[in-house]
């Protein structure tokens, strides 16, 4: 068994294309806190002033859903799944400067549609 699912078997959706639903397993998730640093909020302050796109922010926030969603997929695969179904993203401020990014779904087994 792989030790997470694969990228094409998870779906916003209740199905997968392609393929049928023959066991759930329940829900799964992946979450992950992240702050930026002293630094890195120096940066993000300075691109304010200019405008626009802030590409620190946007990379932290993009480094902790890729983290949160690889950590529900092996949560996924543990339980013995090989799709998500349902996957929706949260994220919360927990403290000032630091965000709680969390992926969840239904980990289900799927087998291919004849």
């Amino acid at each position: 068994m792989a030790n997470t699912v694969p990228h094409h078997q998870v779906s916003t959706t209740n199905e997968i294309p392609g393929c049928r639903i023959v066991r759930s397993f329940g829900i799964v998730r992946g979450i992950t806190v992240r702050s930026r640093s002293v630094v890195g909020n120096l940066g993000a302050a300075l691109q304010t002033i200019v405008g626009g796109n802030i590409s620190i922010y946007t990379e932290l926030c993009e480094k902790a859903r890729e983290e949160a969603f690889e950590l529900m997929l092996r949560h996924a695969a543990a339980m013995g799944a090989n799709g998500v179904v349902a996957m929706r993203y949260d994220a919360n401020e927990v403290a000032q400067g630091v965000t709680e990014v969390l992926a969840y779904g239904t980990a289900v087994q799927v087998e291919a549609s004849t």
